[in-house]
């Protein structure tokens, strides 16, 4: 006869089979679920600076600060299995150097958007929680929160390169990204093709564009 460590063991065991398994089938309801995602970006402003980036940077350098509008449709990433997406934008320039085949990319702003349903894990305070949580209206799925519209916006981080210089950069591009962020399952990217039902990014990359030179201020005259 078994004592009670023992049948406590093998409810233990038989419990956590139930909940894999379980979690397993919820994750692979969202192949099920369709991804249409949709976006257009384009840069508004861009501006090239000499100083120091960033309060703990040694030296002098060149950054780049460039602003973009988006107006992206996210709204089918969103399923009762979807905890929160992290969209992030990226500028893409290739490397100056010759013979080299590389392309230099750097991220210039992002964002963590929530499903009602995990609103409650949001590093908010008590009062920008609260309204959080009133903006669902007592849903856990809030597709209309994957609906992004931003104007003229400006970046979270500027952008500069390890020589120092990035001024007059050519050929750079804006491209939106997106990552799923399941309660059970894998994390996903946006694709660049489709995967049954999930289709790929339509739009999301804005026409190229140069960086200017730095600006010099006039000389006084005497």
């Amino acid at each position: 006869m078994h004592n009670s460590l023992n049948r406590l063991q093998t409810v233990f065991g038989f419990f956590t089979t139930v909940a894999f398994t379980l979690g397993c089938l919820i994750a692979l309801t969202d192949l099920w679920a369709e991804r249409t995602p949709t976006g257009v970006i384009k840069a508004t402003n861009t501006q090239v600076v000499k100083g120091r980036p960033h309060y703990y940077s040694s030296k002098k350098e060149e950054y780049a600060i460039i602003k973009f509008s988006l107006d992206a449709d996210l709204s089918s990433l969103f399923t009762w299995n979807t905890k929160q997406l992290f969209v992030y934008v990226t500028a893409e320039w290739p490397a100056p150097e010759v013979g080299i085949n590389a392309t230099n990319e750097a991220v210039i702003w992002d964002s963590i958007i929530t499903n009602p349903s995990a609103d409650h894990l949001v590093n908010l305070g008590p009062i920008g929680k609260k309204k959080l949580k009133a903006s669902a209206g007592g849903k856990s799925i809030a597709p209309e929160r994957g609906l992004l519209k931003l104007k003229n916006q400006k970046p979270k981080y500027q952008i500069s390169h390890p020589s120092g210089k990035i001024a007059s950069a050519e050929d750079v591009t804006l491209k939106v990204h997106y990552n799923v962020q399941p309660w059970f399952g894998l994390l996903t990217w946006n694709t660049q093709s489709d995967i049954g039902r999930w289709k790929s990014f339509a739009g999301g990359v804005s026409d190229q564009f140069s960086l200017p030179a730095v600006k010099v201020k006039d000389d006084k005259k005497p």
